[in-house]
C-alpha cells in the first residue's frame, strides 16, 4: 500500500484501475446523459435536397438581370410547393415557383427571393432588383455530409446531439452502460434528516451532497445510509455496496482516530488497499481499495473535505467508468479578487466562484474554508490550487484553479456586460 500520494499520482493510479462497464444499443429517447461508445458517422446528407430557408419564390437569377424599381421583371408563377412535398413543375425562363420555408428547390431555379420583396399580381410576380445565383438556398449537405463523423466515442449525449442523431434517422445508438455508485457514511454521531435531533448527534449532509453530485454526472446513486463506527458493521455495509453497485463511495472513518475503522473494515473484507492519504488540504485522509474488480473510495467525514476530494479524485474515476474521454477537471488561470491570510505549508484547495469580465477570468472565495463548512460549497464552481509552501494570497495575484461546477452563469455575466457596453 502506498501512502501520502500527490493528487496527480492518486488520480493516475485510480484511473489505471477504472474501466467502462460495457455497451448496449438503446433507444435515442433513453440515451440523454449517456456516453457514446462508438464513433457515429452520418448515413445521409442533411438536408437531403436543396431547399428554401424562407417563404418566397424560386426562380432563375438570369431572368432578373435588368430588373429595377422603375422597370420590374414580370414572372409567371407555375405552382406552389409546401414543405414536405416535391415540386411537379420546373422553373423555365420567365417563370417562378412559390415555395414555403423548408420546401425542396424546384429544378431550374438557382435563387429564392423573399415573399416581401416582390409584388404579387393575378398571374405572376414583379421583381424590382437583380438577384444573385445561390442566394437564399440551403444546399444538400449544408448541415451534415454523408460519411461525416458526427459523434466520437466518449461524447456525452446532450439535447443538441440527440436532435442531431434524430435528424439522421437514428432511433437507437450505442452507449456505455450506466454506472451505479453505492454511497455510505460511517459515524455514530450521524442521523438522517427525518430523525429527531438529539444531543451529540448531527444530521448527515454528505449522503445527499454526493448523491446529488452523482445524479448531476449521470451516475445512478444507491444511498445505503449511515453505519456505526464498528469495523464489522462497516465491512458488511461496504460488501453490500460491492454486491449492488459498480463502485462504492464512503465518508468518514478514514483518519487515525480510535473510531476511524474503515481501513480495518477493508482489511476484514479482503480488499487490496491501493493507497491511503493524499498530500492536500482539505481531504487528505482518503483511502482507495479494490475488490472483485470494483473500486472503493473512502472520503473524509468532514462534508466540505469529502466534496473537494470527491470532485478531484472520485469524479475522474466515475467519468472513465461512464466511458467519457475528458476525465480531469479543466485547469484555468485567474485573478484572485479576495484576500486569504493563512499560509499554506501543504497544498490547499480553496472553494471559489468564477467570474468573467472583459474576456478575463477572476475568482472570489465563496465563504469559510473550514473542512466542515458546507455553505461555501453552494456557489462554488472552481477550486483554487494553492501550492505547498505558499504564503497568504493577495488581491490581484494570478492563481491556478480547477473547474468543478457549472460555469455557464459566469460566462453569461461577461456576455451581459458586453451587451450593455454595446447598448450604451
Amino acid at each position: 500500500m502506498r501512502e501520502n500520494l500527490l493528487l496527480e499520482e492518486a488520480q493516475e493510479v485510480l484511473l489505471n484501475q477504472a474501466r467502462p462497464l460495457g455497451e448496449a444499443m438503446v433507444p435515442l429517447t433513453e440515451a440523454w446523459g449517456r456516453v457514446i461508445s462508438r464513433d457515429i458517422r452520418a448515413g445521409a446528407n442533411i438536408p437531403p435536397f436543396n431547399k428554401s430557408p424562407l417563404d418566397g419564390y424560386a426562380l432563375r437569377a438570369s431572368d432578373t438581370k435588368k430588373a429595377s424599381p422603375s422597370n420590374p421583371v414580370r414572372l409567371k408563377v407555375r405552382e406552389v410547393v409546401r414543405a414536405g412535398f416535391m415540386p411537379e413543375q420546373e422553373v423555365i425562363p420567365g417563370t417562378a415557383i412559390k415555395v414555403m420555408t423548408g420546401a425542396p428547390l424546384p429544378a431550374g431555379a438557382d435563387v429564392v427571393i423573399k415573399y416581401e420583396d416582390v409584388k404579387e399580381g393575378k398571374h405572376g410576380i414583379e421583381v424590382y432588383q437583380p438577384l444573385k445565383a445561390g442566394d437564399n438556398i440551403i444546399l444538400v449537405g449544408d448541415d451534415i455530409t454523408q460519411g461525416e463523423l458526427v459523434s466520437v466515442r466518449g461524447s456525452l449525449v446532450n439535447p443538441a446531439l440527440a436532435g442531431l442523431l434524430a435528424s439522421l434517422g437514428l432511433s437507437e445508438i450505442p452507449v456505455f452502460f450506466p454506472i451505479r455508485a453505492a454511497i455510505v457514511s460511517t459515524g455514530d454521531e450521524l442521523i438522517l434528516p427525518f430523525e429527531p435531533l438529539t444531543r451529540g448527534k448531527i444530521y448527515n449532509s454528505s449522503l445527499y451532497t454526493l448523491a446529488a453530485r452523482c445524479r448531476e454526472l449521470g451516475v445512478l446513486p444507491a444511498v445505503l445510509g449511515n453505519v456505526s463506527d464498528k469495523a464489522e458493521a462497516v465491512a458488511g455495509c461496504l460488501q453490500q455496496g460491492l454486491d449492488t453497485a459498480d463502485i462504492v463511495i464512503s465518508t468518514g472513518g478514514v483518519s487515525v482516530g480510535d473510531y476511524d475503522v474503515v481501513r480495518n473494515a477493508l482489511l476484514e473484507l479482503g480488499t487490496e488497499i491501493i493507497f491511503w492519504k493524499i498530500r492536500m488540504k482539505p481531504g487528505s485522509p482518503l483511502i482507495a481499495a479494490r475488490k472483485d474488480n470494483k473500486i472503493i473510495i473512502g472520503l473524509s467525514g468532514n462534508p466540505a473535505a469529502a466534496m473537494v476530494s470527491f470532485d478531484l479524485v472520485a469524479v475522474p474515476v466515475l467519468k472513465k467508468m461512464m466511458g467519457q474521454d475528458q476525465l480531469l477537471p479543466r485547469k484555468i488561470k485567474a485573478i484572485f479578487l479576495d484576500r486569504f491570510d493563512k499560509p499554506s505549508p501543504e497544498r490547499r484547495f480553496l472553494r471559489a466562484q468564477l467570474h468573467r469580465r472583459n474576456g478575463m477570468d477572476f475568482v472570489r472565495l465563496t465563504g469559510g474554508q473550514g473542512n466542515g463548512v458546507l455553505k461555501s460549497l453552494v456557489a462554488c464552481n472552481v477550486l483554487i490550487d494553492v501550492p505547498a509552501g505558499s504564503g497568504p494570497l493577495k488581491t490581484g495575484q494570478q492563481v491556478n484553479a480547477y473547474i468543478t461546477g457549472n460555469i455557464n452563469e459566469s460566462y453569461q455575466d461577461d456576455l451581459r456586460s458586453s451587451l450593455m457596453r454595446i447598448a450604451y
